[in-house]
């Protein structure tokens, strides 16, 4: 995919992303989503158990495994729809999409700028810090706007 399909790609997404917002401050419920729902519901685990087709040790190994974080989705579906919902998953970045590409190449370029320095330095060639700055930004909308395949091998 070309980086301007990229940029509008993101663009989209974080449209889209942006109704999730209130979910980043959401947390599951200490006992976990799938008991939370079964105990408002008033079903027990042996109801929820028959609906599943399967026995209530089950349920409660699901219920056990969910607060792990070790339940398959496909189990998380297949309760959810025993319990009439909708099973819902998502990933909800910490900022857009768009800024996290940003903050990745504004990484890459500040690499990418020490080395140079340095070398100038070195050469006695070294730029002042309103051009040293100037050229950073530069660099960042020059990998955002090409989007090298070797953006996100930097850590």
């Amino acid at each position: 995919m070309k980086a301007k399909h990229k940029k509008l790609a993101r663009e989209q997404l974080d449209a889209t992303l942006k109704h999730f917002e209130p979910l980043k401050t959401l947390l599951p419920p200490g006992k976990g989503w799938i008991r939370a729902i079964r105990d408002a519901l008033g079903m027990t685990g042996e109801q929820l158990a028959i609906r599943l087709d399967t026995n209530k040790q089950r349920i409660a190994r699901i219920e056990q495994d969910e607060k792990l974080g070790k339940v398959t989705i496909k189990t998380l579906r297949s309760v959810a729809e025993a319990m009439d919902c909708i099973f819902v998953y998502g990933f909800v970045p910490r900022d857009s999409l768009e800024q996290t590409v940003r903050n990745q190449a504004e990484l890459v370029a500040k690499k990418r700028t020490a080395r140079s320095n340095q070398t100038m330095r070195l050469e006695k060639q070294e730029l002042s810090e309103k051009e040293k700055e100037k050229a950073l930004r530069s660099l960042i909308e020059d990998i955002m706007n090409e989007m090298p395949k070797s953006l996100w091998d930097e850590k």
